[in-house]
């Protein structure tokens, strides 16, 4: 059983998908023998009928369509396997290591990432979303490749990609805005404040205004913003990421009297540049994408 080839398999998928032996041959350039022998070989070492003749035409018994049907599977897996080394050997990643800050707009990761998986099929994607400073530790410990983020680690030169601001805003419903009128921090201080965790392990930082006597803390900012549509608090979030929602008007800008938005700027650093491999070369240069960030401007 062990002395079953994959190439035996691929001789009688070829027969199957082109109807006879003949057929065959012509189709995958080879001898009509050799693919006569390799098949009624497997069959002898199976010992089991894989084909008959219909007609003229070669067709798979019951047992046939069984085996072929697992076979396939076999044959899929090592034709990536030998896709991946084929790519291994010009220098394509067998995997890529990134960080991306939760400002970064969702949207456009998605479509990076199904740009990246069209070209570079085998290449797999560890995607590690992180808030503040948790990509920065990430970089400097060598456990990503790519990082994007709002804090870099100190020695790293990284490029801006993307300006945005982080607008402090609450569900329409909210009682902040029944207030009708600017507000300031002492109006805040008595209503929830959602705060999203800096996912870093280490020393952790704080961004923006954390007075309120109230507050809750997640991990994630999608997480942050559900709660915020619910009418369950306020925050500080990402212009990036919510400027739909404002649009639409499912959220509100609160009209502080100052303080409402704060600029942040989303930087793209390498662990090793000059060492990037053309898909993660090729996945930086679709975040780069200025048209991907030209509905962000327009609220």
């Amino acid at each position: 059983m062990g002395k079953v080839t994959l190439e035996q398999w691929r001789m009688l998928r070829a027969v199957v998908d082109h109807g006879g032996f003949a057929q065959a041959a012509r189709a995958i350039h080879k001898s009509q023998s050799s693919i006569n022998h390799a098949v009624h070989k497997l069959q002898d070492q199976l010992g089991l009928p894989l084909l008959e003749v219909v007609g003229r035409k070669a067709q798979l018994t019951d047992a046939g369509r069984v085996v072929l049907k697992r076979a396939e599977q076999l044959l899929a897996q090592a034709e990536a396997l030998e896709a991946v080394a084929g790519g291994l050997s010009t220098g394509i990643e067998a995997e890529l290591r990134i960080a991306v800050d939760g400002v970064f707009p969702a949207a456009c990761l998605a479509d990076s990432l199904a740009t990246l998986a069209r070209e570079y099929p085998h290449t797999r994607v560890e995607l590690r979303e992180t808030v503040l400073s948790g990509g920065a530790e990430l970089l400097k410990a060598g456990e990503v490749d790519l990082l994007v983020a709002q804090q870099l680690p100190e020695g790293v030169l990284g490029e801006r990609l993307l300006d945005t601001e982080f607008v402090a805003v609450a569900h329409p419903s909210h009682p902040l805005h029944a207030l009708n009128r600017p507000l300031d921090f002492r109006d805040l201080a008595g209503h929830r404040q959602i705060v999203v965790r800096d996912s870093a392990r280490g020393a952790r930082t704080d961004a923006g205004w954390l007075g309120a006597e109230q507050r809750w803390t997640v991990t994630q900012l999608a997480t942050s913003i559900d709660m915020i549509c619910r009418g369950l608090g306020f925050a500080w979030l990402p212009l990036s990421r919510v400027a739909p929602l404002l649009a639409d008007g499912r959220l509100r800008e609160l009209p502080l009297e100052r303080g409402s938005r704060r600029p942040v700027t989303l930087q793209l650093a390498f662990a090793d540049s000059a060492g990037a491999g053309p898909a993660l070369s090729r996945l930086a240069a679709l975040l780069r994408q200025g048209e991907n960030f030209s509905n962000l401007s327009n609220y």
